[in-house]
């Protein structure tokens, strides 16, 4: 795909990634201009930047979007959980920060679509940040624990993956291009699933990581692709994906406007 954009300016945050670096190095390719936003204020020069777009995490990205004038792909909060179970392959469930806090059982917990608190599995609720740190009605995801072989990360334009990347087996990182990989056919065919009828609808650009349990393929999250690290992705395809998710709010159509970001109030 690689299409070319000349017309767009990519933004990232002050600290810039290797993931970073490497969309940035393909916006310079295609003649994209490129900047690193130095605080969290959007500099008066930039505020008229033509057609930004944006690499950062959540926080910073809700601190800088509304004055970039940026509209924020990002996947249903209750998506993970309102996949059938042959596609997510456990029992995953959509409840708040005070209802997990009650859990008596071990559980992988995270938030949806930030980093509010740590993703990983706790021995019970007792764990989980309290009120003083996150907010009782922060929503949560609550799944069973399961154990993946391995891992990938796929970066998805309309339904396609135009670029993927193993980046774990066994739990330890183990990070691959896609394409060459054995099972590069099976994780294709394992995504087109997830665009079938009846299925939990995606943003047209998001990021699906997807791995292989004793079971079978199972979905592991979904990820905003302008906040997802690419591993061995295509830099130059995993841009695409990334001019895509974050784009002019005016350019937002009906079918990917009810997956823009809600906007919040910063304060800093």
């Amino acid at each position: 795909m690689n299409t070319v954009h000349p017309s767009r300016t990519l933004f990232l945050s002050p600290r810039v990634t290797a993931t970073g670096h490497a969309l940035a190095a393909a916006a310079h390719r295609r003649g994209m201009a490129t900047r690193t936003l130095p605080t969290w204020r959007v500099p008066q020069d930039a505020l008229d930047a033509v057609g930004p777009s944006l690499y950062a995490g959540p926080l910073f990205a809700d601190a800088v979007a509304a004055d970039l004038g940026l509209g924020l792909l990002e996947a249903d909060e209750d998506w993970l959980a309102r996949l059938p179970c042959e596609l997510v392959g456990r029992r995953v469930e959509f409840t708040t920060l005070a209802e997990a806090r009650g859990l008596r059982r071990p559980a992988f917990v995270k938030p949806p679509n930030d980093k509010s608190f740590p993703a990983r599995v706790y021995p019970d609720g007792s764990g989980l940040p309290g009120p003083d740190a996150v907010d009782d009605d922060a929503p949560v995801l609550v799944s069973d624990i399961v154990a993946f072989a391995v891992e990938y990360r796929l970066f998805l334009l309309d339904g396609e993956v135009v670029t993927g990347s193993r980046y774990a087996a066994r739990g330890d990182l183990d990070v691959a291009p896609l394409d060459g990989d054995p099972a590069a056919g099976e994780v294709r065919d394992f995504a087109r699933r997830l665009f079938a009828p009846g299925v939990p609808e995606l943003p047209g650009a998001v990021v699906v990581d997807v791995g292989r349990t004793a079971d079978g393929w199972a979905v592991v999250e979904a990820n905003a692709a302008w906040a997802s690290g690419h591993y061995a992705c295509d830099a130059d395809a995993a841009l695409d994906v990334v001019l895509r998710a974050a784009a002019p709010l005016a350019g937002w159509g009906p079918r990917d406007r009810r997956f823009l970001r809600p906007a919040v109030s910063v304060v800093r």
